[in-house]
Protein backbone atom coordinates (compact mmCIF):
# COMPACT_ATOMS: atom_id res chain seq x y z
CA UNK A 1 0.00 0.00 0.00
CA UNK A 2 1.51 3.57 -1.00
CA UNK A 3 1.01 6.15 1.15
CA UNK A 4 -1.47 9.08 0.22
CA UNK A 5 0.20 12.21 -1.32
CA UNK A 6 -1.10 15.59 -0.24
CA UNK A 7 -1.70 16.95 -3.29
CA UNK A 8 -4.52 17.97 -5.69
CA UNK A 9 -5.50 15.22 -8.71
CA UNK A 10 -4.61 17.45 -11.85
CA UNK A 11 -7.92 19.04 -13.17
CA UNK A 12 -6.53 20.15 -16.85
CA UNK A 13 -8.41 17.33 -18.70
CA UNK A 14 -11.64 17.89 -16.75
CA UNK A 15 -14.72 19.73 -17.75
CA UNK A 16 -16.69 21.00 -15.17
CA UNK A 17 -20.59 21.69 -16.42
CA UNK A 18 -22.92 22.74 -13.69
CA UNK A 19 -26.86 22.40 -14.42
CA UNK A 20 -30.29 23.14 -13.74
CA UNK A 21 -33.52 21.67 -14.77
CA UNK A 22 -36.50 23.88 -14.49
CA UNK A 23 -40.09 21.54 -14.89
CA UNK A 24 -43.70 22.44 -15.13
CA UNK A 25 -46.24 19.95 -12.86
CA UNK A 26 -49.79 20.19 -15.06
CA UNK A 27 -49.69 16.98 -16.38
CA UNK A 28 -51.83 14.65 -14.84
CA UNK A 29 -50.92 11.37 -14.10
CA UNK A 30 -53.92 10.40 -12.12
CA UNK A 31 -57.08 12.19 -10.38
CA UNK A 32 -54.78 13.60 -7.68
CA UNK A 33 -51.12 13.31 -8.61
CA UNK A 34 -49.13 15.61 -11.54
CA UNK A 35 -45.62 14.36 -13.25
CA UNK A 36 -42.85 17.58 -13.20
CA UNK A 37 -41.83 17.45 -17.12
CA UNK A 38 -38.48 19.60 -17.56
CA UNK A 39 -39.16 22.11 -20.11
CA UNK A 40 -35.78 23.67 -19.78
CA UNK A 41 -32.11 22.98 -18.88
CA UNK A 42 -29.43 25.80 -17.91
CA UNK A 43 -26.20 25.02 -17.70
CA UNK A 44 -22.29 26.93 -17.39
CA UNK A 45 -18.91 25.05 -17.73
CA UNK A 46 -15.79 25.76 -17.28
CA UNK A 47 -12.22 24.13 -18.00
CA UNK A 48 -8.80 24.87 -15.78
CA UNK A 49 -7.91 27.38 -18.73
CA UNK A 50 -11.18 29.50 -18.17
CA UNK A 51 -12.71 28.92 -14.42
CA UNK A 52 -11.39 32.77 -13.57
CA UNK A 53 -13.16 34.43 -16.62
CA UNK A 54 -16.60 35.73 -17.07
CA UNK A 55 -19.04 33.04 -18.20
CA UNK A 56 -19.97 35.66 -21.30
CA UNK A 57 -16.63 34.57 -22.67
CA UNK A 58 -16.07 31.98 -24.82
CA UNK A 59 -13.48 29.97 -23.99
CA UNK A 60 -10.34 28.90 -26.70
CA UNK A 61 -10.27 25.01 -24.74
CA UNK A 62 -13.96 24.62 -23.88
CA UNK A 63 -15.74 26.79 -26.18
CA UNK A 64 -19.16 29.04 -25.23
CA UNK A 65 -19.53 28.52 -21.51
CA UNK A 66 -23.12 28.97 -20.96
CA UNK A 67 -26.43 26.63 -22.83
CA UNK A 68 -30.17 26.48 -22.62
CA UNK A 69 -32.13 23.67 -24.24
CA UNK A 70 -35.67 23.77 -24.10
CA UNK A 71 -37.03 21.29 -27.34
CA UNK A 72 -36.01 18.28 -25.30
CA UNK A 73 -34.20 19.21 -22.37
CA UNK A 74 -32.87 15.84 -20.98
CA UNK A 75 -31.80 14.63 -24.40
CA UNK A 76 -30.14 17.40 -25.28
CA UNK A 77 -28.02 17.84 -22.17
CA UNK A 78 -27.20 14.04 -22.67
CA UNK A 79 -26.06 14.57 -25.72
CA UNK A 80 -23.99 17.71 -25.51
CA UNK A 81 -22.16 16.15 -22.60
CA UNK A 82 -21.17 13.05 -24.97
CA UNK A 83 -19.77 15.49 -27.47
CA UNK A 84 -16.52 14.11 -28.41
CA UNK A 85 -13.65 16.31 -26.92
CA UNK A 86 -10.17 15.34 -27.84
CA UNK A 87 -8.41 17.25 -24.83
CA UNK A 88 -11.24 15.94 -22.73
CA UNK A 89 -10.89 12.73 -20.44
CA UNK A 90 -13.60 13.28 -18.09
CA UNK A 91 -17.09 15.35 -17.49
CA UNK A 92 -18.11 16.84 -13.89
CA UNK A 93 -21.63 17.53 -13.80
CA UNK A 94 -23.11 19.33 -11.01
CA UNK A 95 -26.67 19.98 -9.90
CA UNK A 96 -27.36 22.06 -6.58
CA UNK A 97 -30.23 19.50 -5.80
CA UNK A 98 -29.48 16.46 -8.18
CA UNK A 99 -29.63 13.18 -5.70
CA UNK A 100 -33.45 14.61 -5.04
CA UNK A 101 -34.52 16.24 -8.26
CA UNK A 102 -32.21 16.87 -10.96
CA UNK A 103 -30.19 13.56 -11.34
CA UNK A 104 -33.96 11.71 -11.57
CA UNK A 105 -34.57 13.04 -14.91
CA UNK A 106 -30.78 11.85 -16.50
CA UNK A 107 -31.48 8.55 -14.43
CA UNK A 108 -34.76 8.13 -16.40
CA UNK A 109 -33.55 8.70 -19.54
CA UNK A 110 -30.81 6.33 -18.97
CA UNK A 111 -33.02 3.70 -18.23
CA UNK A 112 -35.10 4.45 -21.24
CA UNK A 113 -32.50 3.81 -23.73
CA UNK A 114 -31.17 0.94 -21.58
CA UNK A 115 -28.07 2.19 -20.34
CA UNK A 116 -26.45 0.38 -16.97
CA UNK A 117 -25.83 3.44 -15.16
CA UNK A 118 -23.44 2.63 -11.62
CA UNK A 119 -25.26 4.75 -9.00
CA UNK A 120 -23.81 5.58 -5.48
CA UNK A 121 -27.19 5.76 -3.46
CA UNK A 122 -28.03 7.15 -0.08
CA UNK A 123 -31.36 5.33 0.71
CA UNK A 124 -33.63 6.65 -2.09
CA UNK A 125 -31.09 9.80 -2.91
CA UNK A 126 -28.77 9.77 -5.76
CA UNK A 127 -25.69 10.30 -4.08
Amino acid sequence: MQPLKNELPSADDVLFVFYDFETTQDTKISETAEVHVPILVCLQQFCTACEMQDYSQDCARCGKREHSFFEDPVGDLLSYLIEPRPWCKRIVAIAHNAKAFDAQFILNRAIFRKWTPELILNGLEIV
